[in-house]
């Protein structure tokens, strides 16, 4: 008489299905874990920005007695060799935070036109900031930890007097660096925020008002900022 063998079904047992998900669980939090120290790494990059150039800025007046970018006798102590550029003299800096060198290099600089590149090139030239000191990357405005641009202009925000910008900023890392360095508010107090979305470019001088301020941060992951910032 033949007897029928039962074939045993294979499967996971509990206790390899728990092993499993202990594994998956030791790998989700090692790559959470991992993005909020990236986060982390990041914030503290834009404030130290933004710390260093206030830093950088009041050592030229102290050393020069002059405001960079404006240092009307800029040719004169570096046209040796380096062909830096003179600023007007007003103590104020003309130009925008977005704006780049032509390739040749910067050529005008006025009370006008120029200054918020030429800033950069009396910084380098300095000493006070790293970087190239001949050619249009000497007055290239550096890029930050997540690759936005990093300057300056005269107002911004409704904010008065020389103001640090930084561009692409995403929504956690600005109001974290908001919160460091002011209020955590996006319009009002010494640093102030634009949704990005609107336009990278805020206005300048006398025309700059807290109205083009964000009402406050809005972390939906997607959001992104230029935060400024009074020197």
């Amino acid at each position: 008489m033949q007897t029928k063998r039962q074939r045993g079904q294979s499967g996971f047992t509990l206790v390899e299905i728990a092993i499993v998900l202990v594994i998956v669980g030791l790998l989700l939090g090692g790559i959470l874990k991992g993005q909020e120290m990236i986060t982390q790494a990041r914030i503290k990059n834009v404030v130290n920005d933004f710390n260093g150039l206030t830093a950088a800025y009041f050592s030229y007046q102290d050393r020069y007695k002059a405001v960079p970018g404006d240092d009307i006798n800029g040719a004169t102590r570096w046209g040796s060799g380096f062909g830096g550029q003179s600023g007007g003299g007003n103590g104020s800096v003309s130009g925008l935070y977005t704006e780049t060198p032509p390739s040749g290099g910067l050529t005008t600089v006025n009370d006008s036109a120029g200054e918020s590149m030429n800033f950069w090139w009396h910084l380098r030239l300095s000493g006070f900031v790293p970087g190239p000191t001949t050619g249009a990357g000497a007055a290239t405005p550096p890029v930050n930890a997540v690759g936005g641009r990093v300057g300056v202009q005269t107002g911004a925000l409704g904010l008065p007097g020389l103001v640090v910008c930084s561009a692409n900023v995403p929504d956690k890392i600005a109001s974290a660096v908001d919160a460091q360095l002011d209020d955590q508010a996006a319009n009002r107090g010494q640093m102030r925020a634009r949704d990005q979305a609107l336009s990278t470019a805020v206005t300048a001088g006398t025309g700059s008002t807290s109205s083009e301020a964000a009402s406050s941060y809005v972390e939906t992951g997607g959001t992104q900022y230029v935060i400024c910032r009074s020197v």
